[in-house]
């Protein structure tokens, strides 16, 4: 009976080394090779497309904190209410 344990243990563990070793042989041939270059290459675009959105979000909110900030978002003023400065006294003086 021990005997007919160990026969089987070692079946088992020889299948399970020839499945990985199989594994591993196919990832070695050019078509697995290939194909792992290929996931890597779709992963390295996904993370530069994640940071690029990254990026334009933070570039929106900081463009939002300084418009708020040099009050570039303020309505333009109308009519009388423009002032350019330094130029009504100068003209009025030469006239």
């Amino acid at each position: 009976m021990r005997r007919l344990f160990w026969l089987a243990m070692g079946i088992t563990i020889g299948a399970l080394v020839v499945r990985k070793l199989s594994r591993a042989a196919e990832k070695m041939t050019p078509a697995g090779i290939g194909a792992s270059i290929a996931d890597g290459l779709r992963d390295l675009a996904d993370a530069i497309g994640d940071f690029g959105a990254d990026i334009r979000d933070a570039m929106a909110e900081r463009e939002q904190e300084l418009r708020a900030g040099t009050g570039l978002d303020a309505p333009l003023p109308v009519g009388d209410q423009v002032q350019l400065p330094g130029r009504g006294g100068a003209h009025a003086s030469r006239s």
